[in-house]
């Protein structure tokens, strides 16, 4: 089935890299955000996106030359109408995505899918007091959004099988290797498993057995050796069995953090961005945050293609035992 166009609701980086994506894939876009910058900004992205899949590859040249051919970028949410399928990539802040989604079921079918890209929302509290609440899903991107393929689709309490059949299909469309969270649960997978691990990198320094540049050392030598090549639950398989980690378990896991406050060392860093203001667990200069995120767009492409080498995607998204 033919899923065009698709529609895309703010432009901020996630926002553009979700319409890189259909674009390179030849999907038609339908793009709007309230901002006259992020529009343009959004344009100049995505072109630059184009040029990144050409280099690596995955888009041939001649198809890249019409890219602009598949974008239309809008003043208006109206203009979206049309569209068959609609992500919204507004801020993380629940009234400002139901203002959203109030104006989109005031336009499309009422059969369009609606999408909302968040990593944390229930998606069961964005489906309330919704006129056709089945149709709206969540879906998870994670940047760079062109060039990995990560993709979480969460089920509220009220989405329909058939919004979420065409979320897979459109996810695969465009590369990626869609995870279906079936349990609405704050974080979904990766975020809860990740501030998981956050919280417990902080905790070990609060507890002074290592500083951030130590522990972030350790993690990629160790974590970052098997997790590009596979996820805990194979880890555990190949390297002893759960009947091992149990036993390790055991005497680990009552020392381990626990806390639901957020962590100080967190907390004494409120409102820093890290490499974008130079404000945060690391010292960084003028041009450091843009060295940076070259760095990791060519790591997310060399890790795409390892991934595509030891875990080939399947039909159903894999052993799911």
């Amino acid at each position: 089935m033919r899923i065009d166009p698709v529609g895309v609701v703010g432009l901020g980086l996630l926002g553009r890299g979700i319409a890189a994506s259909f674009v390179g894939a030849g999907v038609h876009v339908v793009a709007f955000d309230i901002s006259q910058q992020a529009r343009q900004e959004a344009f100049s992205f995505i072109e630059n996106a184009v040029q990144e899949m050409v280099r690596h590859g995955v888009l041939a040249p001649q198809t890249a030359a019409a890219w602009s051919e598949y974008l239309t970028i809008c003043d208006s949410i109206s203009l979206l109408e049309s569209c068959a399928f609609v992500i919204e990539s507004v801020n993380e802040d629940l009234s400002v995505k139901r203002q959203v989604f109030d104006e989109l079921e005031a336009i499309v079918g009422q059969d369009t899918p609606i999408a909302s890209n968040t990593s944390a929302l229930p998606i069961t509290l964005l489906q309330q007091d919704r006129k056709h609440a089945s149709r709206f899903l969540g879906m998870h991107w994670s940047q760079p959004c062109y060039a990995t393929r990560f993709l979480e689709i969460i089920r509220g309490e009220l989405t329909s099988d058939a919004s979420l059949q065409l979320a897979v299909e459109l996810g695969r469309r465009v590369g990626k290797d869609p995870s279906m969270v079936n349990r609405d649960i704050p974080g979904f997978i990766i975020n809860r498993l990740s501030y998981a691990m956050y919280r417990e990198a902080a905790h070990l320094v609060e507890l002074g057995v290592a500083d951030v540049k130590t522990i972030d050392q350790a993690f990629c030598n160790a974590v970052g050796l098997w997790s590009s090549f596979c996820g805990p639950f194979r880890w555990i398989d190949i390297t002893g069995g759960p009947g091992l980690y149990a036993k390790v378990m055991a005497g680990i896991l009552p020392d381990l953090a626990g806390s639901s406050e957020v962590p100080a060392l967190f907390a004494d860093l409120h409102g820093a961005r890290g490499a974008l203001d130079g404000k945060g667990f690391y010292t960084y200069e003028a041009g450091d945050a843009g060295r940076w995120q070259k760095l990791f767009h060519e790591h997310a492409w060399e890790f795409k293609r390892l991934q595509e080498r030891v875990q080939p995607p399947t039909e159903d998204g894999g052993d799911n035992r």
